[in-house]
């Protein structure tokens, strides 16, 4: 099949999937399952054009496992620590707030956005599961560079749920580990992530749409869902303590924090 067809079916199933669980939500009030579909469907899609891709037959391997790999370990940790027994989202309750009335309409709407955004963020795959030859140095590099990105960002979750854990931290922010030299070490290495498809696609005759994974991931992580309203949400919840985190702090690559004023 032709990608512009992949992208056609993929956008289709997706769709059928975030109706299904627009309802879902509807029943439970609960709208955070959708960033558990959003990144469960992007790591079907991958497989899915790996599956149907015309490229070598070990790219599209490597592709599916890496990505699916990837998918499958957010999806999980969304649905365990973010949905599953837990309070609806800030993010969703101020939203399901402040649409009143019209929230179900608006969110059956909003569901189906997260579902073109799925498919916009699968688009880098396809340069990959159609490019010919043997594995060379860029897709063992990509494994390194899955490895450390998918690494890191596990590490980061799991040493921020340490820290949540103990009721000696609450109130406070996490400067454990990873936490010391970045205000959202998770969000940079699943930046870092998206470079993995950028490797395997080195090469290919349209290997430079592969940018858009990075590209993409980095506007919304500043612009749209990520570190502004994170941020926003710190500053009401612990107050001078995470202003003083800000000022030492980095907040987007590792870097070695400043000295506070005395």
């Amino acid at each position: 099949m032709r990608p512009w067809q992949l992208i056609l079916i993929g956008w289709a199933g997706m769709a059928l999937v975030m109706i299904f669980f627009s309802f879902v939500q509807r029943r439970t009030k609960n709208a955070g399952i959708v960033d558990f579909v959003w990144a469960a469907g992007v790591g079907a899609l991958a497989a899915f054009y790996a599956a149907t891709g015309s490229g070598a037959p070990e790219r599209r391997v490597l592709l599916a496992v890496l990505a699916g790999a990837w998918s499958l370990r957010l999806a999980v940790y969304l649905l365990l620590n973010r949905i599953w027994g837990k309070p609806e989202d800030g993010r969703y309750r101020m939203l399901r707030h402040n649409w009143g009335d019209r929230a179900p309409t608006f969110f059956f709407a909003f569901f189906q956005v997260q579902a073109l955004w799925a498919v916009m963020f699968s688009i880098p795959f396809l340069p990959v599961v159609y490019r010919m030859g043997t594995l060379g140095l860029a897709d063992y590099l990509a494994v390194v560079v899955w490895l450390i990105a998918v690494g890191g960002e596990s590490l980061a979750d799991w040493q921020l749920a340490r820290f949540r854990a103990d009721p000696a931290g609450r109130g406070r922010t996490c400067r454990a580990g990873l936490w010391r030299y970045s205000r959202h070490p998770n969000y940079f290495f699943e930046w870092i992530h998206w470079f993995t498809y950028v490797c395997l696609g080195f090469g290919s005759p349209y290997g430079w749409i592969t940018l858009m994974g990075p590209v993409v991931m980095l506007l919304f992580l500043y612009k749209v869902t990520g570190i502004p309203y994170t941020e926003k949400r710190a500053l009401e919840s612990r107050g001078e303590d995470y202003r003083r985190y800000q000022q030492t702090t980095s907040p987007f690559i590792p870097w070695f924090p400043k000295r506070e004023d005395p």
